[in-house]
């Protein structure tokens, strides 16, 4: 079996114990991104599993929306991401 040379950890462990791997990450051709794709991506970055160009460049996001997630992740948890609570959240 080879693996992929990647840069950087191929596995990070994150705050609350759960380990993060590369293959946990959403494919590239998502489409439909729903709260927990959301927060994964942003975890990978903030964690360092992968830079935050990577991840712009592989699901075709900008700058300005992945900051977005990230804010919505920081405020409100994985919850946050998701579509109805954000309604809920800007009405506030």
């Amino acid at each position: 079996m080879f693996l992929k040379r990647v840069p950087g950890p191929r596995a990070v462990t994150l705050p609350d114990g759960r380990i993060l791997t590369r293959a946990d990450l959403p494919p590239p051709e998502t489409r439909r991104w729903v709260a927990s794709r959301k927060a994964k991506v942003v975890q990978a970055v903030i964690h360092g599993l992968m830079p935050l160009e990577e991840a712009l460049e592989r699901y075709g996001l900008s700058e300005e929306e992945f900051a977005l997630w990230r804010a919505a992740v920081e405020a409100h948890g994985e919850p946050g991401l998701k579509v109805t609570t954000l309604q809920k959240y800007r009405q506030l």
